[in-house]
């Protein structure tokens, strides 16, 4: 796989693959998600364009063509964080590390802060997913400002008709970051 910096071109093959993605999410009984419009050319372009855009894609075939994109991330800076606004993986792509590769590579790209996202806690390729590499439950007390305004943007979206978390990765090369503390009644 190539990992590279989207391009204009990408963006129309981009709103395909974030709805092959989405496919899944109909088998758990979530078929809102899956019918959920992808990012729109605009939103994609503002990521392109601000180099917040990385696609994976397979390697050049005869002729030098590229193969179409299999997966993608964009993010944006949050309270100091680099937040995983999206992270998609076409599914006949699954299982191979392109999730992580992406973000691992956005990491890279946006500099050395932590990462943050929010997602579903229960389908097991969102949190659970996340946790394996390295990602923490954070608790309300811990949200900033800016992960309470994605929050509420989520829930007028509706998202909320299922259980949802953010999540936080400490920066690489950083000590794992703590969990909240414990109250003083479990101390």
């Amino acid at each position: 796989m190539i990992i590279r910096i989207a391009t204009p071109e990408d963006l129309p093959a981009l709103r395909d693959l974030e709805r092959a993605a989405g496919e899944p999410f109909r088998a758990l009984g979530m078929p809102q998600i899956a019918d959920d419009e992808p990012p729109t050319t605009a939103q994609l372009t503002e990521y392109q364009q601000a180099g917040r855009l990385l696609v994976a894609h397979d390697e050049p075939g005869e002729g030098g063509a590229e193969g179409r994109p299999a997966a993608y991330v964009m993010w944006e800076p949050v309270d100091g964080c680099t937040h995983i606004e999206q992270v998609s993986v076409r599914p006949d792509h699954a299982r191979r590390g392109l999730g992580r590769a992406l973000i691992d590579r956005a990491e890279q790209a946006a500099g050395p802060y932590p990462l943050t996202l929010t997602t579903f806690a229960e389908v097991p390729w969102n949190a659970p997913y996340y946790a394996r590499i390295g990602f923490r439950v954070l608790a309300d007390t811990e949200l900033t400002p800016g992960l309470r305004a994605i929050r509420t943007h989520e829930a007028a979206l509706g998202l909320d008709r299922w259980p949802r978390v953010c999540m936080r990765r400490a920066a690489a090369g950083a000590a794992p970051e703590p969990g909240p503390a414990a109250p003083e009644s479990a101390r």
